[in-house]
């Protein structure tokens, strides 16, 4: 199965393919950044971020999506507008019909590092070391996105396991 796990940002958008092998290995297809420039309006960058996202979606078919949900602690009009990113991804989702799951980052932690509170480089380590690559993912938002969807497919194994 074909998951493709979404960092949602206006500025960087983190898209990371995960396919689940018969094993039960997990293997990362492709991971990078859609970005938008900054100097464009906000209708134009979410058009760009639904289009590129549109693309991933025809080119590597996954059947389920993970979106990290938002979670800022200041800054409202920052949330405002990568909330506004967030809901383009869902809908763009939604749309290619694809069942979308949400994680807290808390929840991404925990799956990924086995602790709440891994700091970045624990958990790009671990990104690297769970799907067997060769160097750390980037960007960051790559990495997250990665991080994202093999918080999904351990969650299915784990329902799988509990059934």
């Amino acid at each position: 199965m074909i998951t493709i796990g979404i960092d949602p940002g206006i500025a960087t958008t983190g898209y990371g393919i995960v396919r689940e092998e018969a094993d039960g290995r997990l293997v990362a297809l492709a991971h990078g950044a859609i970005e938008t420039p900054k100097g464009e309006a906000l209708p134009r960058r979410l058009q760009m971020l639904q289009r590129q996202l549109e693309a991933l979606i025809a080119t590597w078919q996954p059947k389920e999506a993970a979106v990290e949900e938002l979670f800022f602690a200041t800054n409202a009009k920052t949330a405002m507008i990568v909330g506004q990113a967030r809901g383009v991804v869902l809908l763009t989702l939604c749309n290619a019909q694809i069942e979308v799951h949400e994680y807290t980052p808390l929840q991404v932690k925990q799956a990924v590092s086995g602790y709440g509170q891994a700091d970045k480089r624990q958990m790009k380590e671990m990104v690297r070391l769970l799907l067997d690559l060769p160097a750390i993912p980037k960007p960051d938002d790559a990495a997250d996105a990665l991080a994202i969807a093999v918080t999904h497919l351990q969650g299915r194994r784990w329902v799988k396991l509990n059934v």
